[in-house]
């Protein structure tokens, strides 16, 4: 989404527009969301934008559209999202891949996966299907927005005042801070399994 479109639906419906895009972005196709959010942030540099209104719509659309899916998954469940769920960008390979590894870690699937377009729209349908406690969904679903939204938002909020940002390139630069992050991710993955190499008794 370019600067100019999403100013225009900010024109038309205020704020609203914001929570719109990360709901269905959570329930729906997935999308860059990461690059709207860093958007979000730089427009709020420029006074386009207001930080806390702004802030709160990306937040709470995120975290309604994962208790939305949720009661989806719970109280509808399996048979219902495999039918119709491709409507909305949830392919047979995307259910499958998640329900095969979803229930090996279901708190950190829950609260990290924001941070993976496709896992975090499949997410929240697993977590209602497997009859997760609400309690629980709620807390880690509640953070993982917090920890989702806030930081990119803040990253273009601080990008935007250092460097003289050409609008029309902000969503790629929200693509580089997610492939940061999967780096990151990525080399603490591989410290950890060669560390466990180094301490497991040889055989």
């Amino acid at each position: 989404m370019n600067t100019d479109t999403l100013l225009h639906y900010l024109d038309l419906y205020g704020y609203a527009i914001i929570f719109l895009f990360l709901f269905l972005g959570i329930v729906g196709i997935p999308a860059p969301e990461e690059s709207l959010l860093f958007l979000i942030g730089v427009l709020i540099f420029q006074h386009s934008l207001s930080f806390v209104p702004a802030t709160l719509a990306a937040f709470f659309g995120a975290f309604i559209g994962m208790l939305s899916a949720y009661v989806v998954g719970r109280y509808i469940g399996s048979p219902f999202i495999r039918k119709y769920g491709k409507y909305v960008g949830i392919t047979e390979e995307r259910w499958d891949k998640v329900q095969e590894k979803y229930m090996k870690n279901v708190r950190r699937t829950i609260l990290l996966g924001y941070y993976m377009p496709g896992i975090r729209q499949i997410s929240p349908y697993f977590a209602g299907i497997n009859r997760i406690g609400f309690g629980s969904f709620f807390f880690l679903s509640l953070l993982g927005a917090l920890i989702w939204t806030l930081p990119f938002i803040l990253a273009g909020l601080f990008v935007g005042s250092k460097v003289d940002i050409n609008p029309a390139y902000v969503p790629y630069l929200g693509l580089v801070f997610l492939a940061i992050f999967f780096l990151f991710v990525l080399i603490n993955y591989v410290k950890k399994k060669k560390a466990k190499r180094v301490n497991s008794p040889q055989e």
